[in-house]
């Protein structure tokens, strides 16, 4: 969700910066980006070894509160194209889930401003045994949809999540935001899901489908 349907990362990092200092740290911008794709509960102990005295649950309530108050205030800001993507994969009737490391009201927050029903399933961070990187959430998410993995494109910003979903199966691609993805291993970069439709992904699939079967 974070970094590809929405760009909420920036809201996120304004969050934890004044958290952290709160407490008498400091937080420089490359301490907020070992955080990106990370789990509310790992970055919450990270911030507790930068300073922050709140326990793990504290810490993701307050800054959960702050950054869905920045949505309110400033917007949500939609990722180019990723919204006219679903609505044509909801056009062809090809089933999507949402899997975020977010928890489940704040990600329900975010689903509820598209406007459409864009996701089939929605696993959220509080949701999973073991979160990004490893492959739980997106298996979690293939089996709440009845579909095998291996049938699946998984549209990742971060590279914990582009590990995440290789390690599960699925046909991963990579849409960078903040972080480079280069040498992540996603099956395919793009620059930007503007322009691109259900069509470019099934080709996508289809593409790695004959790979796979040629090296087999």
């Amino acid at each position: 969700m974070d970094g590809t349907l929405v760009d909420t990362e920036p809201y996120w990092i304004a969050a934890e910066a004044p958290l952290v200092q709160e407490y008498g740290g400091s937080w420089t911008h490359e301490d907020a980006l070992q955080l990106v794709g990370l789990s509310l509960d790992q970055s919450a102990r990270i911030l507790q070894g930068a300073g922050v005295r709140l326990s793990v649950d504290e810490i993701i309530s307050t800054l959960t509160a702050r950054v869905i108050a920045m949505c309110a205030d400033k917007g949500v800001p939609f990722r180019p194209g990723a919204l006219e993507l679903l609505r044509d994969l909801r056009a062809s009737d090809i089933k999507t889930g949402l899997v975020t490391m977010s928890y489940r009201h704040m990600a329900l927050a975010i689903v509820e401003l598209i406007g459409f029903e864009a996701f089939d399933v929605v696993v959220a961070g509080d949701e999973v045994s073991r979160p990004k990187p490893f492959p739980d959430p997106y298996l979690q998410g293939a089996s709440a949809l009845g579909v095998d993995i291996a049938d699946t494109v998984a549209i990742e910003d971060s590279p914990n999540g582009l590990r995440s979903a290789l390690a599960s199966g699925a046909v991963t691609l990579g849409i960078p935001n903040i972080l480079s993805l280069d040498d992540v291993g996603a099956h395919a970069l793009w620059p930007t899901l503007a322009g691109r439709s259900a069509a470019d992904l099934g080709a996508l699939h289809a593409a790695h489908a004959r790979t796979a079967e040629s090296r087999a």
